[in-house]
C-alpha cells in the first residue's frame, strides 16, 4: 500500500489523480510512478477509463475497488448503459487487467464519433477549483466524446494547450492554471440550447447507479415511448421511415453533420435502426443521447420509465368464458397480435383449450383490461354444451344469457336449431304485452295532445317492451311526429358588427396584458366571446369586424417575435444581460424557426439599447 496518495477529487478523471501524484511525489521519470502504483513500468495510461485498476485499488487502500474507480472516476458510465449485461461483465475483468479488448468492446474505434484527442476544461470550473482546491483538474463530464458544454456553467469547453501522447506515450498530464485561457468570450451558437442540454443529460449518466440498465432495457424502454408515438406495429416492428422523418424535425440535419451522426436512410445498418432494433451491434452514447433528445425524456425518468411489454403485457392470459370452471383464470399462455388497418391498433386474439375464442382492441392501459372482452370469436364445445344444459333446465332466454355473460339474440341463435323457446317464457310475455297495450291506450286518451317524447318518459318501461316485442303497433297508435315552427327573425348585421367590433378590442387589450403571452388567433377571440360560429360563416357580413381582426390577428411569427420582445423587455427591466440564446430558450422557439426571426430581434434590441443610450445622456 502506497504511503501517501492524492486523492481524486469530485468528478476527477484518475488519470488526473495519477497526474498530480506524479507532481507532488517529486518523481522525475513517469515510469518510477507506473512502477508505484501498478506494479509494472510499460503500463500504457489512458485518458478516459485506465487498466490494472485490481493492482491500483490494493496499492490505494481499502476505500478503493474497481468498482468505485470505474464508477467514479472514469467516463465508463457514459457508456455503461448503453451495454449488454455480457459486456459489461466482460469490461470489468478488462480494467481489472491489461484492458486489452476495452475499447473495442466499447465501440470507441471502429464505431466512435467526435473522438476527443486533447483534454477540455471549463473556465468556470477551472476559477472554482482554483479557488476551493488550489489548483485545477481534469472532469470527466469534459471529456466526454460528443459533448462540447459544461453542464454546470452552460459554456462552451475549451482546449487545453498541452495535448497528450504527443510528447511521451506514458506521460500524465497535470492542468495548470497558467496553461489555460481563462477569457471568458465565446461565438455565438445557434444550436447552444441543444447542446447544454445533451450535456447535462450526459452528466446525469454519469452520476447514475452502476450497471442501473443495460442495452436490451433500454431497448423495451425506447420501444414503449415509440409505441406512445404510433411509431411501433402491431408486430412490434418500428415504422423506420416515419420514425425518420418525425426525428428530422427535432433535430436538423447540419447538426447532425457537426456530430458524424446523420442518417442515411437508405442504409438498412444506420445507427437510428440499429440502436431502435435488438441487434448485437453497439450504438455510440452520444446517439442515444439524440434518441433521447427526440423521445423528450430525462435521463432520471427515463431509469424509472417502464419497460415496453407490448399491447396487451405478458401472458399468460385470463379465459373469459364463463361456462368453465377457470373462468377469468390465467391458463391462456400467448396472445395473436394483429392490426385495425382502419384505426391502426392493435387487436389481440386469445385462444383457450376449452375452445374459446376472443379478442379486443389494445393497447391495454389498465389492469383490468385483461377482463375485457371486444369480440367472442368462438365459444367452443365447452361453452355450447354448458348452453344446452341450461337450455333443458325451462329457463328464460334472458336467464341463460345472464349466465353465460352474452346477449339474448346469442342465445336464440344458438337454441334456434336444437331447443324450444320455454312456453311458459313466452306465455308470460304475451300476459305481459297485452299489459303494457293497455296501459298505453289508457294514457294517450287522457293525454291527447302529449308528444311522443313525453309519452315515452312517462311510460318507459312499457314503450321500451313494447318496441321489443311488437314494434308495428306502438309506432301505429303513437301520436303524430311535432314539429315547431318558429319565425324566422331578420339579423341585424350592421348592428351586430358594430357591438363585436367594441367587444372584440376590449378582449384583445385583455390578451395584450397577459402574463403568459397567447397567439392571438380568430378562433381563440371567437371561443372566448362565444361568438365563433358567426365568425366562422358570416365574417363576409361584419366588414369592420373582419377588417379589425386582420389587423390584430398573428401569424406563428408574428406571435413568436411579440414573444420573444416581450422577454428582451423583460430582461432590460431586470437588468439582465440580454443574449439570443437564452431568449430562444426561455420562448420555447425551436432553432430553425428562430433563424428566420433573428435579425429582427436584433434590430428591436438595438433600438431598445439606442433608447436607453439616449435617456441616459439626457439625465
Amino acid at each position: 500500500m502506497l504511503p501517501f496518495f492524492t486523492n481524486p477529487y469530485p468528478n476527477e478523471l484518475i488519470y488526473s489523480a495519477i497526474a498530480r501524484y506524479h507532481f507532488y511525489s517529486g518523481n522525475i521519470d513517469y515510469k518510477d510512478t507506473l512502477e508505484e502504483l501498478f506494479g509494472n513500468r510499460s503500463v500504457i495510461p489512458s485518458v478516459e477509463i485506465g487498466s490494472n485498476f485490481y493492482i491500483l485499488a490494493k496499492k490505494l487502500g481499502s476505500q478503493y475497488s474497481i468498482e468505485t474507480l470505474l464508477a467514479n472516476h472514469t467516463i465508463y458510465p457514459y457508456y455503461a448503459m448503453f451495454l449488454s449485461k455480457n459486456r459489461q461483465q466482460e469490461i470489468l475483468q478488462d480494467v481489472a487487467n491489461d484492458a486489452q479488448g476495452l475499447y473495442p468492446r466499447l465501440g470507441m474505434v471502429a464505431g466512435s464519433i467526435c473522438r476527443k484527442d486533447e483534454l477540455f476544461y471549463c473556465v468556470e470550473c477551472s476559477i472554482a477549483d482554483k479557488h476551493h482546491y488550489g489548483e485545477p483538474y481534469i472532469h470527466r463530464e469534459h471529456q466526454l466524446q460528443g459533448i462540447d458544454y459544461c453542464p454546470h456553467h452552460e459554456v462552451p469547453l475549451k482546449k487545453y494547450s498541452v495535448t497528450p501522447n504527443v510528447v511521451s506515450r506514458i506521460e500524465f498530464i497535470r492542468f495548470e492554471i497558467e496553461q489555460m485561457n481563462l477569457a471568458r468570450i465565446y461565438k455565438g451558437d445557434p444550436y447552444a440550447e441543444v447542446k447544454i442540454r445533451l450535456a447535462k443529460q450526459a452528466y446525469k449518466l454519469l452520476q447514475q447507479p452502476f450497471h442501473s440498465l443495460s442495452r436490451q432495457e433500454v431497448s423495451l424502454k425506447y420501444r414503449g415511448l415509440l409505441r406512445d408515438l404510433k411509431l411501433v406495429t402491431s408486430s412490434n416492428r418500428i415504422r423506420q421511415n416515419e420514425l425518420y422523418e418525425k426525428f428530422k424535425q427535432r433535430l436538423p440535419v447540419d447538426f447532425l453533420a457537426q456530430y458524424e451522426c446523420e442518417v442515411d436512410v437508405a442504409d438498412e445498418y444506420n445507427w437510428l435502426k440499429v440502436l431502435t432494433r435488438n441487434m448485437k451491434r453497439h450504438v455510440h452514447p452520444f446517439r442515444h443521447l439524440l434518441m433521447l433528445h427526440f423521445l423528450e425524456q430525462d435521463i432520471d425518468e427515463f431509469i424509472d420509465l417502464k419497460a415496453d411489454i407490448g399491447p396487451f403485457g405478458e401472458g399468460p392470459f385470463p379465459c373469459l368464458n364463463r361456462a368453465t370452471s377457470h373462468y377469468r383464470k390465467l391458463v391462456i399462455p400467448s396472445v395473436e397480435i394483429t392490426r385495425d388497418f382502419k384505426i391502426n391498433a392493435p387487436i389481440g386474439t386469445f385462444k383457450c383449450s376449452c375452445g374459446f375464442i376472443y379478442a379486443r382492441k389494445g393497447p391495454d392501459k389498465f389492469s383490468e383490461d385483461c377482463f375485457r372482452v371486444g369480440r367472442v370469436k368462438q365459444f367452443g364445445h365447452v361453452w355450447q354444451e354448458k348452453l344446452k344444459q341450461l337450455a333443458e333446465g325451462n329457463l328464460s332466454i334472458r336467464s341463460i344469457a345472464r349466465e353465460l355473460g352474452v346477449d339474448s339474440k346469442t342465445i336464440k341463435r344458438y337454441l334456434s336449431n336444437r331447443v324450444e323457446i320455454s312456453k311458459k317464457a313466452t306465455e308470460s310475455n304475451q300476459v305481459l304485452m297485452a299489459k303494457y297495450k293497455q296501459e298505453i291506450l289508457e294514457v294517450i286518451q287522457e293525454f291527447p295532445r302529449l308528444s311522443r317524447t313525453t309519452l315515452r318518459a312517462k311510460c318507459k318501461k312499457q314503450y321500451i317492451f313494447l318496441y321489443r316485442h311488437d314494434k308495428e303497433w306502438l309506432m301505429d297508435v303513437l301520436p303524430p311526429n311535432q314539429r315547431k315552427q318558429q319565425p324566422t327573425k331578420k339579423v341585424d348585421w350592421s348592428k351586430r358588427d358594430q357591438e363585436y367590433v367594441l367587444k372584440i378590442k376590449k378582449q384583445y387589450k385583455g390578451l395584450l396584458e397577459l402574463e403568459k403571452p397567447v397567439r392571438i388567433t380568430l378562433s381563440l377571440i371567437g371561443r372566448r366571446l362565444g361568438i365563433l360560429a358567426n365568425l366562422e360563416r358570416h365574417l363576409d357580413k361584419l366588414q369592420k369586424t373582419e377588417r379589425l381582426l386582420s389587423e390584430i390577428t398573428e401569424s406563428v411569427q408574428q406571435f413568436q417575435i411579440r414573444r420573444c420582445c416581450k422577454i428582451i423587455d423583460q430582461m432590460i427591466m431586470k437588468a439582465e444581460p440580454v443574449i439570443l440564446w437564452k431568449v430562444q430558450r426561455v420562448a420555447a422557439v425551436k432553432s430553425h424557426h428562430f433563424h428566420e426571426i433573428k435579425s429582427y430581434l436584433e434590430n428591436y434590441l438595438q433600438q431598445k439599447q439606442d433608447v436607453k443610450n439616449d435617456e441616459y445622456t439626457t439625465s
